[in-house]
């Protein structure tokens, strides 16, 4: 069966599905200072590191443009595209565009394309486009999987738990007083994604450890059916503490599986080092 499932650079996706004649990756762009990094196959992530941690200055991201969408629209075959969080990119809006631009200039072709929001970000844009190509293999057509995603979506749970908060400061999304006050406490923040794609704070612990553990347990509390789900795991260069969140959480819950991956260019950008990110 012909079909593309096109996802943008912040979805973490394990080596298989890189490989997967299906699926496309369109890149984000990340700037920082004078320095503009395309988020592709070439990112190098202990440079970008090494980058944004010398930098008094916010990275930034730039989404991909409806043309760089509209390319790979072309050819036979339904499109699928997912992308990070409306609320955290235009990455969305500018698929969206592609979209609507395309089908004007094909008036007369039966290309069939739908753009989902992930209200999500790297590992949870991961398990949407894993269950579009799972309800492909299983035969059901185009409307019934953009149906079922919508379901799949609203059932999903993104957390997660990062080491700095420098970025958020950077960002002017954290005073610079809390920040300091949580860095000298050791104060580190369980965090989670609103239904809407928006970040909230769900609790938090002192040190690293015991905030991967809250996290767990609030996994535990929260998940439904865990037999039917997959666990992913992205870790921004930190594979040790994503093998300790694996187990903390896979000695609490059932998971039917669990992938682990490392974070591309986005998700290094909101994460930074040590950060942990999973979905459900």
């Amino acid at each position: 069966m012909k079909y593309k499932i096109l996802v943008d650079s912040c979805t973490d996706l394990p080596i298989q599905l890189k490989t997967d004649s299906h699926f496309k990756i369109i890149p984000l762009t990340l700037i920082i200072d004078d320095k503009i990094i395309v988020d592709n196959e070439d990112f190098n992530q202990k440079e970008f590191l090494n980058i944004m941690n010398k930098s008094p200055n916010s990275p930034k991201s730039a989404c991909p443009s409806p043309e760089d969408y509209m390319r790979e629209f072309e050819g036979d075959g339904d499109t699928y595209v997912v992308t990070i969080s409306s609320e955290l990119s235009g990455s969305y809006n500018s698929a969206l565009l592609a979209k609507k631009l395309y089908l004007e200039e094909h008036p007369s072709s039966n290309k069939k394309i739908e753009v989902i929001d992930s209200r999500s970000a790297s590992v949870g844009q991961t398990l949407i486009a894993m269950k579009i190509k799972e309800l492909i293999n299983s035969g059901h057509i185009f409307d019934e999987i953009t149906e079922k995603i919508k379901i799949f979506r609203s059932e999903m749970k993104t957390k997660f738990v990062i080491e700095s908060l420098e970025n958020l400061r950077k960002n002017g999304r954290l005073s610079h007083i809390k920040a300091i006050l949580s860095n000298v406490l050791n104060i580190k923040p369980v965090m989670g994604a609103t239904p809407e794609g928006t970040i909230c704070k769900l609790d938090q612990a002192r040190g690293i450890n015991k905030a991967l553990i809250k996290m767990s347990e609030i996994i535990e509390g929260d998940v439904i059916k865990p037999q039917e789900k997959i666990l992913g795991i992205a870790h921004c260069n930190c594979k040790e503490r994503a093998n300790f969140v694996k187990e903390e959480i896979l000695k609490r819950v059932p998971f039917k599986d669990c992938f682990i991956v490392d974070t591309a260019g986005v998700s290094t950008m909101y994460a930074n080092e040590g950060g942990i990110i999973v979905a459900y």
